[in-house]
């Protein structure tokens, strides 16, 4: 640091530091070192006492500056000041400050003080030392102001260890009341005070752009190292919609993973950390925070570009786990990122949900169309469960999961109401969606859209009585799917009871159109007694009916076992006793008939034993022998 100065040289250097704080707000330091004899205007003598008071404070400042100038040839070169003695440290501050004061007095005061130049001199050798020590002790504690680690901070930033007094040794900072703080946390508050104690400084003597540049350099690279460590890299549109979605499933799984831990942990701490070392300039500390977690811009914006990809039913899942991630993180964004500087990130944030909220929508909509499109013509064998209602009502099942993130997503966008569907199929909840929540309506729409087109597929059977079966059948698939998953829940117990009625309807009406001409083979109940031949004719008639009933059904199927059991004890109930009737009024007078098994080819029992039979897909077909007993 250059001592000597040539008069004019000083002078334009007085001149200068006139004017740099004669437009200074700080306080002037003319009442700390004079004693007013009056109200009126100080004497001269006065005056002269604290010039003197003045320069006696730039000499003892000057003889504890210039031990730690940065360009010395002392050992306080390579020495820490902070490491040290904390005392002297906090000497070394208190000098600075008498000394910006001290300037101040003057220019204000004795503006033609040759003080002044020195004043400067000492000055600039003090913002060195203390930029030095800034960078040190930001660099040399790297592990122990660690986001995660740091500790002992409010929501707002501030400190719970104030009082560096009281932590200048570990003695000391024990009695002041913190037994339970280790020896490294210690460290991290000794450090936090330390770095805002010279930001103090250093804003408060005009240096605030070294101190920031050298606080964005260290802390910037750390934050950008944690996002790095948590597999967060460069994420580019063109690279994520090239990518195979299996590869994409890794990436959004890490993500998840990744911006939890980024947001409550990396970006939350050190916003702690930067809002308590520049607590003296709000302007400064949100201007470093945003240069500090720019990388969260690119951290945001993942699930917005996810979201932009190739829209498949199976990928909704993946995009609602990321948009229940982000609008759970959402406040902690909000509270993180508050200042005008970093409200780009919280847009960001907002853009993401937004996007992913679009495509859940898109993807909702283009399934539905889906199911209307659907044109298999394939026959399914017996009736069964049709391979769209198992593929739909799954994923209808998986929405089910994820319904308080889809009520939020569909809150505000009802399912079209396409009057083109049967309005018999209008019922709970889709009758009430005012008072219904909006994710209960869209799937509820989404399974009516499925029974409709069930109905259609039904037309494919030539035999109605099958298309029945085949409409039970896949209601009550549906039915059973509501009722062993949330949908039960979201769609509620009104809705159950009308589609259980609706299967037992389909179910009647199989039974009526299937085993009807079986039933009117037979005299109605109490009819006269039949002539020989009559009751000959009768017998044949219905041994024709079952046969053909039986074969026919044979192949026939009803995966659900209560479904199953209730058609076999209905047809049962209606059949048997009206044929044990007719068998044991007339099977006396056939008796003396010759052939008698020609005409009586069941007994009552047999009935019961061949319908026991029904409804697996592997009854006997073809001619019928009388059953092995059960």
């Amino acid at each position: 640091m250059v001592r000597s100065e040539t008069p004019r040289s000083n002078a334009a250097k007085k001149g200068m530091l006139a004017h740099f704080f004669a437009s200074s707000k700080t306080l002037s330091l003319t009442s700390s070192f004079s004693t007013p004899s009056s109200p009126s205007t100080p004497s001269s003598s006065t005056l002269k006492f604290s010039e003197s008071m003045m320069v006696e404070t730039i000499e003892n400042a000057e003889s504890i500056i210039i031990k730690w100038d940065p360009n010395s040839s002392s050992i306080t070169r390579v020495t820490s000041l902070f490491h040290g003695d904390r005392k002297e440290a906090k000497d070394f501050l208190k000098c600075v400050k008498d000394l910006r004061r001290a300037m101040h007095a003057l220019v204000s005061e004795h503006s033609t003080s040759d003080k002044l130049v020195l004043a400067q001199n000492l000055m600039l050798i003090a913002m060195a030392r203390l930029e030095i020590e800034f960078y040190k002790i930001l660099s040399g504690t790297r592990d122990q102001l660690e986001p995660e680690s740091i500790s002992g901070l409010s929501s707002d930033g501030s400190s719970n260890f104030e009082d560096e007094n009281e932590l200048g040794s570990e003695e000391e900072f024990k009695t002041a009341g913190h037994e339970s703080i280790t020896n490294v946390e210690r460290v991290t508050a000794l450090a936090m005070l330390d770095l805002k104690s010279i930001a103090d400084c250093m804003i408060s003597s005009g240096y605030s752009i070294e101190c920031v540049k050298i606080y964005k350099l260290i802390r910037k690279s750390i934050v950008d190292e944690g996002l790095y460590l948590l597999g967060i890299e460069e994420f580019r549109s063109s690279h994520i919609h090239k990518m195979n979605w299996e590869a994409l499933e890794l990436m959004i799984k890490n993500w998840l993973n990744a911006v939890k831990i980024a947001a409550k942990t990396l970006f939350s701490g050190e916003k702690a950390l930067c809002d308590y070392v520049f607590s003296a300039s709000q302007t400064i500390r949100e201007s470093c925070f945003s240069e500090i977690t720019k990388g969260a811009i690119n951290l945001l914006r993942f699930p917005e570009l996810v979201a932009k990809c190739k829209k498949l039913p199976e990928r909704i899942f993946p995009l609602m786990e990321l948009y229940e991630a982000l609008s759970d993180l959402r406040p902690d964004i909000e509270l993180i990122f508050n200042s005008e500087s970093t409200s780009d990130i919280k847009m960001q944030a907002v853009s993401s949900l937004q996007g992913l909220g679009e495509s859940i929508r898109a993807i909702l909509s283009d399934f539905e169309l889906t199911i209307q499109k659907d044109s298999s013509k394939t026959l399914i064998v017996g009736g069964g469960i049709h391979p769209l209602t198992q593929k739909v009502m799954s994923y209808i099942s998986s929405l089910a999961d994820y319904n308080k993130i889809l009520s939020d997503i569909v809150a505000d966008s009802p399912p079209p109401r396409n009057t083109a569907l049967p309005e018999a199929y209008f019922e709970s909840p889709t009758s009430d969606a005012s008072s219904t929540p909006a994710v209960s309506v869209h799937l509820a729409w989404l399974i009516l859209v499925l029974l409709c087109k069930l109905d259609r597929k039904a037309q494919v059977y030539k035999d109605l009585s099958l298309s029945y079966l085949f409409l039970a059948n896949n209601l009550q698939f549906v039915l059973d799917k509501v009722c062993t998953t949330r949908l039960n829940v979201l769609l509620g117990e009104d809705w159950v009871f009308k589609h259980a009625t609706k299967v037992i309807q389909y179910a009647s009406t199989y039974e009526t159109m299937a085993w009807g001409k079986v039933f009117s083979s037979l005299p109605e109940k109490n009819s006269p007694l039949l002539s020989p031949e009559a009751g000959k004719e009768c017998f044949q008639r219905f041994n024709a009916a079952f046969e053909e009933a039986y074969k026919k059904q044979a192949s026939w199927v009803v995966p659900d076992r209560k479904l199953r059991d209730e058609l076999k004890v209905a047809i049962a109930n209606e059949l048997i006793p009206a044929y044990r009737e007719f068998y044991d009024t007339h099977k006396v007078m056939l008796r003396r008939e010759k052939d008698v098994e020609i005409f009586v080819r069941f007994g009552p029992d047999d009935l019961g034993n061949y319908l026991s039979d029904l409804f697996h897909g592997t009854a006997v077909s073809g001619s019928l022998s009388p059953p092995i007993p059960r």
